[in-house]
């Protein structure tokens, strides 16, 4: 069975979250509790991820949100291969853009290398936490699929997401694609 890691941001994700939602209606799902959801440590949420893979496995999905993919960003610069089937990245948050809060540590600079996994990048055109391009910029050195899905704000609960159905088809067609990640690796790109 394949277990899915959701990975919030900043502040942990609310009950009306779409990630707090699939959690509540799928078994399989299970969210990385973090020590400090305000001002983290990037290297102690790191640390964290490291310890849950350890418990579920190789054929573990990730589901980040916000700054959750900064973390699989700086997780996947040391990750083992297959230690991961694939990930669903959403609202990718800058940490190198000014508006990026002050409390978080060693987020920036983004990560830019080749994930030894697949996968989805999902964002917003109107996103006040990453430009289009940068996202795209993302997308691009981490090797993922980038899907464009219009004004749809930080792809939260403020956005009005609820379920998020289409989200939850992007997962589902992870869950679908064949693990690859024995011979794949992580590549820095210069």
């Amino acid at each position: 069975m394949t277990r899915t890691l959701i990975l919030p941001g900043l502040h942990n994700s609310d009950p009306d979250h779409w990630q707090s939602r699939w959690e509540a209606e799928d078994e399989t799902l299970q969210r990385v509790i973090q020590d400090d959801w305000e001002t983290p440590h990037c290297a102690e949420w790191v640390a964290r991820l490291e310890q849950a893979l350890e418990r579920t496995g190789t054929e573990t999905l990730l589901v980040a949100h916000s700054a959750g993919c900064a973390l699989v960003a700086h997780w996947a610069v040391g990750c083992q291969r297959g230690q991961v089937r694939g990930a669903l990245l959403v609202a990718p948050s800058d940490p190198e853009a000014a508006n990026f809060p002050s409390g978080p540590t060693g987020f920036a600079p983004m990560p830019l290398v080749r994930f030894p996994f697949p996968t989805v990048v999902v964002a917003s055109s109107n996103d006040p936490f990453v430009t289009v391009v940068r996202a795209r910029t993302f997308a691009k050195a981490w090797g993922s699929k980038f899907v464009m899905i219009g004004e749809a704000g930080h792809i939260n609960s403020a956005s009005g997401f609820g379920d998020w159905p289409k989200g939850l088809a992007l997962l589902n067609t992870l869950r679908k694609t064949p693990n690859k990640s024995e011979t794949t690796q992580a590549t820095v790109l210069m």
